[in-house]
């Protein structure tokens, strides 16, 4: 790999891929209904050359959560009955702060159009302290995106983008409590401005004791989301998730690349990580494209114990995210 401006370099892809074969991350090859051919970039580069129709994603993975800490030092933690649905720590809370003080200073901020949360408190904590508004005032009549003592002071929900919750983007499944969520009764009383509409039970159906969710159903419920995403009228959309949801999803998408570019993309995402994606038809592109891809690393946020997935050089049972 040849080096270039620091942190930017060329990164190596299959021939076939004539648009962007300098830059382009992943290749989703995987087309539902026939039409949908997906390719994957950085949003580091320019993309002044890009058809107006496109989503550009941008995905953080949750702030540290009280079950990744113990988790770290002894795994069969992820059982405990007293991490359901696991709040974010203090570290966590500052990781947030940091990431919302990028955010607003890079412009970010006021391009998201719509921010999708898992429906758990962590990630719902995560989104709200990033995207949300600012703290509460009194007198104002608007309901807030989260009320206070739900982890920090009340955040308003003025100034800010909608926020919607998708079961789709949930944790991988089953056994672990901590990826358990609390029923929608509860969660509007916590986060009142945060729209559950798409959401169909009240309680959590789709969590099971005794079944864990397998890779190849989370990576395909992955790829569903991603669908869906496609779907969805705003070009600018911030997804807060969860790091086996992201990992095994763009595993899936990689396949097809160069090892390099497979490993960069499917690495998995540290606490309250931000990576930008664009998604884009490949059919409406030309073949034209830039030639470098600018990659400056990964943000700056305080790293804590976030042993997230179930697969990251540990017992499958053993972890979560």
């Amino acid at each position: 790999m040849q080096n270039h401006t620091p942190g930017s370099y060329i990164l190596p892809c299959l021939p076939d891929l004539l648009l962007f074969a300098c830059i382009c991350i992943l290749s989703l090859s995987h087309t539902h209904n026939n039409f949908l051919a997906y390719i994957l970039l950085p949003t580091c580069c320019l993309f002044s050359h890009v058809h107006e129709h496109h989503h550009h994603i941008t995905q953080v993975r949750h702030a540290q959560g009280v079950h990744n800490v113990e988790g770290d030092t002894d795994h069969s933690a992820y059982m405990k009955p007293d991490f359901f649905d696991a709040s974010i720590t203090p570290l966590g809370w500052n990781q947030v702060d940091l990431l919302r003080e990028h955010v607003k200073e890079s412009g970010l901020a006021e391009k998201i159009e719509l921010v999708i949360c898992s429906p758990l408190s962590r990630t719902m904590q995560t989104a709200v302290g990033v995207f949300g508004g600012e703290s509460c005032s009194n007198g104002v009549s608007v309901p807030p995106l989260m009320v206070e003592n739900a982890g920090r002071p009340a955040v308003s929900s003025l100034n800010c983008p909608p926020f919607l919750a998708v079961e789709a983007c949930r944790e991988r499944l089953g056994v672990h409590p901590c990826d358990k969520r609390r029923s929608i009764t509860e969660y509007r009383a916590l986060f009142p401005a945060i729209d559950f509409s798409l959401i169909e039970s009240d309680e959590d159906v789709l969590w099971v004791p005794d079944v864990r969710e397998t890779f190849e159903s989370l990576a395909e419920r992955g790829m569903k989301f991603i669908d869906w995403l496609w779907t969805r009228e705003e070009r600018e959309i911030a997804i807060v998730t969860h790091s086996g949801l992201l990992s095994h999803t763009l595993r899936m998408y990689s396949k097809e690349c160069h090892p390099t570019v497979a490993q960069e993309v499917s690495k998995y995402f540290a606490n309250c990580e931000l990576r930008s994606l664009v998604l884009v038809d490949r059919s409406m592109l030309g073949s034209d494209g830039p030639s470098y891809n600018n990659y400056p690393g990964k943000m700056k946020i305080p790293a804590g114990l976030d042993l997230p997935s179930d697969d990251k050089k540990q017992p499958l049972q053993n972890q979560s995210g």
